[in-house]
């Protein structure tokens, strides 16, 4: 659609001061709503999403997963009424069609990879499909990888390919009590990396094991830089966010450690306390948008779209998005565009009459 709203696109440093495995005496208020300027805008693409997950981009087409089990596409800026696929979903909190991400040959072989929650004997699990579409219908769905062990509310789910052309998926721990994510033989609290069939690749850190990181707790977005590096964003409990470097074979503590503090386990680049609730993360690559710094985080709780800079650390954090609700998703196509998605109707937010919504920066 042609619509076009306002939102504020701002430079200014939020209230967030602590670096790196440090927590304040005193609670750090979230950040207030910025003002709306007129000076700048997106467009809105889509609308009244059900509790979208996660965006994958080829070309002209953008695929979106709701959490109740559908895959939406938007074509050439338009949100198709037929869904490209419908999975059943157990009704769970922070379950259901979770991640999604395009084979690095789409446009080839028109693969499709998503992230499922589902309950078999009363008991919840998730796995890994790989779809094979044709003009946006499903021609085939086929489970690469199983029994993930699952819950109500921390699966993490998200999927990307790698720049060595390998699958990544980060997985979250069955409860807060639980030792699952200290526990090799066991698929929950991992970073895992599998070939695109689902096997497991002979270079990974562990002798015939998928897992590729352990000690996470609830993993919602991940990246790489232009130098390979790659990025990993965490939900804590209530507090203590992480943004971690993902190195292979690395402990990242949890639920033994929060962020950092023990030498014993790989600490935290970034460390929230309260808590923003990080989505997808990126590093912008293209000219279109004009960011002080590439690294660009979607936030739920803290409702903004954010820039900053690890070397200087939060004190260099700016909202480039605001005015939206909660921001779940940040993905960048091929040309330099930048996409949102909303998660207003998630159960955490205030959703209008129009939510949620996938959005296109415009500058």
């Amino acid at each position: 659609m042609d619509k076009k709203i306002s939102i504020g696109v701002i430079a200014i440093s939020v209230l967030f001061s602590i670096f790196v495995l440090t927590s304040p005496s005193d609670p750090i208020p979230l950040p207030s709503p910025n003002p709306v300027s007129e000076n700048s805008s997106v467009k809105i693409i889509a609308e009244n999403l059900d509790k979208p997950r996660s965006i994958a981009i080829s070309e002209n087409r953008i695929f979106v997963t709701e959490k109740d089990g559908k895959i939406r596409v938007i074509q050439d800026d338009v949100l198709l009424d037929a869904p490209l696929a419908v999975f059943r979903t157990p009704d769970v909190f922070d379950g259901g069609l979770l991640g999604i991400t395009t084979h690095p040959n789409f446009l080839e072989n028109h693969f499709l990879y998503v992230f499922l929650t589902y309950e078999e004997d009363g008991e919840l699990w998730n796995k890994i499909l790989k779809i094979t579409e044709f003009e946006n219908k499903l021609q085939n769905a086929e489970t690469i990888f199983d029994k993930i062990p699952a819950s109500s509310f921390t699966n993490g789910g998200f999927l990307k390919f790698g720049p060595d052309g390998k699958l990544y998926a980060g997985t979250g721990t069955v409860s807060d009590a639980s030792h699952l994510p200290q526990d090799l033989n066991s698929f929950a609290g991992k970073v895992l990396r599998l070939n695109d069939d689902g096997s497991i690749p002979n270079d990974n850190p562990f002798e015939n094991s998928a897992v590729y990181t352990y000690g996470h707790r609830h993993p919602q977005g991940m990246t790489w830089d232009s130098e390979g590096n790659m990025y990993l964003a965490e939900f804590g409990p209530e507090k203590n966010d992480e943004i971690n470097l993902i190195v292979a074979g690395q402990n990242y503590g949890w639920p033994e450690k929060e962020c950092g503090g023990n030498e014993i386990y790989t600490g935290a680049i970034l460390c929230y306390d309260p808590s923003i609730e990080p989505g997808g993360i990126t590093f912008y690559n293209g000219e279109k948008l004009n960011f002080e710094f590439p690294f660009i985080m979607a936030s739920m709780r803290a409702t903004n779209l954010y820039q900053l800079d690890f070397e200087e650390g939060l004190s260099s954090q700016k909202s480039i998005l605001s005015g939206i609700g909660r921001v779940r998703d940040v993905v960048e196509d091929t040309s330099g565009n930048l996409y949102v998605i909303t998660s207003n109707t998630d159960g955490k937010g205030f959703p209008d009459a129009k939510d949620d919504k996938l959005l296109r920066l415009l500058k």
